[in-house]
């Protein structure tokens, strides 16, 4: 799995944590080097649920009507944008 877009990490969890992710892993059929797939995964969601969280209590006073319109706003513009390339 080593490659130049890796980064190996070293990290620390109870033993609990530990048997519970190798089991719930070997009960979906999944072999030791899918672990790191699975903490991958788990690492994007959990940002993403902290960023969203910060972007929603951000806006969280601002009136409905306005949030609807900046929603709207940024959907057009993100719609105008050409495509980008990568």
């Amino acid at each position: 799995m080593a490659s130049d877009t890796t980064t190996r990490w070293t990290v620390s969890v109870s033993k609990d944590t530990d048997i519970a992710v190798r089991s719930f892993l070997a009960q979906r059929g999944l072999k030791k080097g899918d672990l790191s797939k699975f903490i991958e995964e788990a690492v994007k969601w959990r940002v993403l649920d902290q960023t969203m969280a910060e972007a929603r209590s951000k806006f969280a006073d601002m009136p409905l009507a306005e949030l609807d319109a900046t929603i709207d706003e940024a959907v057009a513009a993100a719609r105008e944008a050409p495509p980008s390339v990568e």
